[in-house]
């Protein structure tokens, strides 16, 4: 097999990249010779399984660092930023930045008797799963340390423009990163920065599950898909890998529904 990015001294910064679309994303960059960087935020109950997953991606041959701490606070982000600077030295860069954070509010508008929304589970969700895309790309900017030809992938649903019940703070943090995204792409184009989401379709992760009514979302999907499936981490880990690639240097600033044609439907 070819690797696209073998001794490019390129890597890959994942938020969110212990489970799902992230790390699926991790393992098909590495398989193709970037060298992985994962921040996630994690208890030690589930340490023993997330380090399996991550020696897979060290046994690709490639570079791997973990860190296990919270991506919002700006101190944590510096020192993370100063210490990939010495793991790089001189030759590494980051040619891809992904975006897969979850960490939402799912509690109804209207509730009775138990715990509904309330400004500030809106403000928590929309900081967590947008508005730390801008965070990040402009710490990794001002600390040199995006490749010259970079890419941001960012994941939206299809809930940035349909309501769902209990989704209204996750649908408006979706609409903030699709707005995010299209700036990035505008004002960082000229240092060589590419940026796009992709809207997967539903996909049963952890998060998914979380969603009340999960098992009704599916359901449904897998009757309007065209496929008749779901869409699998592995699906949209291909989309990252080829938005990743010197010939996807034209896409910029698109929402890029990875779902099989369920959104047609």
């Amino acid at each position: 097999m070819v690797k696209e990015f073998q001794n490019k001294n390129y890597w890959a910064l994942i938020l969110g990249g212990s489970s799902g679309l992230g790390l699926a994303s991790a393992k098909k960059l590495a398989k193709h010779g970037m060298h992985i960087c994962i921040i996630h935020r994690n208890s030690r109950a589930q340490e023993e399984e997330i380090h399996i997953e991550f020696d897979k991606i060290r046994a690709e041959g490639v570079q791997f660092k973990s860190f296990n701490v919270d991506a919002f606070k700006p101190e944590k982000r510096d020192h993370i930023i100063s210490e990939l600077k010495d793991i790089f030295g001189s030759q590494g860069t980051i040619r891809t930045l992904v975006h897969s954070v979850a960490k939402g509010n799912l509690k109804p508008m209207v509730s009775e008797g138990g715990p509904s929304l309330k400004n500030d589970d809106f403000n928590l969700t929309i900081n967590a799963m947008a508005i730390s895309l801008y965070d990040w790309t402009k710490a990794v900017f001002n600390g040199e340390l995006f490749a010259k030809d970079a890419r941001i992938v960012s994941f939206t649903s299809e809930g940035n423009t349909k309501a769902w019940k209990n989704y209204a703070a996750v649908s408006a943090a979706k609409v903030t990163l699709e707005a995010i995204t299209r700036n990035i792409a505008l004002e960082f184009a000229p240092f060589g920065i590419r940026a796009n989401c992709i809207q997967a379709g539903v996909t049963d992760t952890a998060s998914l599950r979380m969603i009340p009514g999960s098992d009704t979302i599916k359901e449904h999907s897998l009757k309007r898909n065209p496929f008749n499936r779901l869409t699998q981490p592995e699906d949209v880990a291909n989309a990252v890998f080829l938005l990743s690639k010197d010939e996807a240097s034209w896409i910029n600033g698109c929402v890029i529904p990875v779902d099989g044609g369920e959104h047609i439907s």
